[in-house]
């Protein structure tokens, strides 16, 4: 008997229809608080207050465009990574309010925040994030200035006389 399209299992319309079926935000497993799923993120001195829903893709940091507000493609990539790691870049809103600290420490922060933000929406996201290494926090601080000394390792000019 000859196999027909639908027969196939390596035949494009299926793979079509799983491609199309990942595009598209899963269902669900949290509670949205007003309709909106939650993620904080914290870099340095910078905190970032995030919030997604399902949607277009559409990206607002401290009320503008990512592209706007992050000038450094290193930082706009940083931030966008969480949603390609769990291949969602078109399936979510993301509203972020950042402040504190730096535009790399913000991004940092920000891109937790989305990270935290999609595990909360989904447990299943968070064993992609977690390999990505997005859902670990930086520990890495500013480290204090000691007496004695200029800085935190720099010290005063020696003088012999």
């Amino acid at each position: 008997m000859a196999e027909t399209e639908t027969d196939k299992p390596d035949s494009k319309r299926g793979e079509q229809s799983r491609k199309s079926q990942r595009k598209s935000a899963r269902k669900p497993t949290g509670e949205p608080k007003g309709g909106y799923w939650w993620g904080t993120g914290r870099r340095k001195s910078s905190v970032a207050r995030v919030r997604i829903r399902p949607g277009k893709g559409k990206m607002v940091i401290n009320k503008k465009q990512l592209d706007d507000y992050f000038r450094r493609e290193q930082d706009r990539k940083a931030v966008v990574a969480p949603l390609k790691a769990v291949e969602a870049e078109k399936s979510f809103d993301v509203f972020i309010n950042v402040r504190g600290g730096g535009i790399t420490g913000q991004a940092g922060a920000s891109l937790l925040g989305v990270a935290r933000a999609l595990k909360n929406y989904d447990e299943n996201y968070a064993q992609p994030l977690r390999d990505g290494g997005h859902l670990t926090r930086d520990p890495r601080m500013v480290e204090r200035k000691k007496p004695g000394q200029r800085g935190a390792r720099r010290r005063f000019q020696f003088s012999k006389r």
